[in-house]
């Protein structure tokens, strides 16, 4: 029936309109969208989510549409045998602190460097991978999610401490460089203690 057929077309219209706004989205960040399948990157030996516990700086990041401030931070909690807090905060440019809540948990527990996160209730959840930790010093973070014929990919260099030693960025991007992240591209988070002073308020 040609009212069938309309209905068709116009849930077909809103389902491309969503898509590219999707990726209108996704494309605000200079390292977004690429070719392919996601990398299979190797993680963290024997990742010991006890020791990963506790506060991180954001030292690093590919650029991203849901971070918009400086002094970032993450901070992990156990919130129940198997399930991580997540509790991520910000300096906004307006003076103002945001924050989201959140939890993890390992998707497989033989693979517990392997993350799932999600900050809201009905949201499907994002990888997580830690890709390499010390845990006093330094941790570096990626996620990928396929797109059908196009991935889409983030990354964080996460430290303990509001700086890190040159030798160790150097090692972390040359990781971030062997999976496909152009590290020319990373943001580095104003991490300078008297401007986010107002975070320890």
């Amino acid at each position: 029936m040609p009212g069938g057929q309309k209905g068709c077309g116009e849930k077909m219209n809103a389902i491309q309109v969503i898509s590219l706004t999707l990726l209108s989205v996704l494309a605000v960040s200079a390292q977004f969208i690429k070719p392919g399948k996601c990398p299979k990157p190797a993680v963290q030996e024997n990742f010991d989510t006890a020791r990963y516990l506790g506060k991180w700086y954001d030292f690093q990041r590919v650029p991203n549409a849901f971070q918009k401030g400086e002094c970032c931070t993450a901070t992990y909690s156990l919130q129940s045998p198997g399930v991580v807090g997540v509790f991520n905060s910000e300096l906004l440019a307006n003076g103002t602190i945001s924050f989201i809540s959140g939890s993890a948990t390992a998707k497989d527990p033989s693979e517990p460097a392997k993350l799932q996160v999600s900050f809201f209730e009905s949201a499907p959840h994002s990888p997580y991978w830690v890709l390499s930790t010390d845990y006093d010093n330094y941790s570096l973070v990626y996620s990928c999610t396929d797109l059908g014929v196009l991935h889409v990919n983030f990354a964080w260099i996460m430290s303990r401490h509001p700086t890190l030693p040159e030798e160790t960025l150097e090692e972390l991007h040359s990781t971030l460089s062997s999976i496909g992240v152009n590290v020319d591209k990373l943001l580095t988070t104003n991490q300078d203690a008297a401007y986010c002073s107002a975070m320890n308020q």
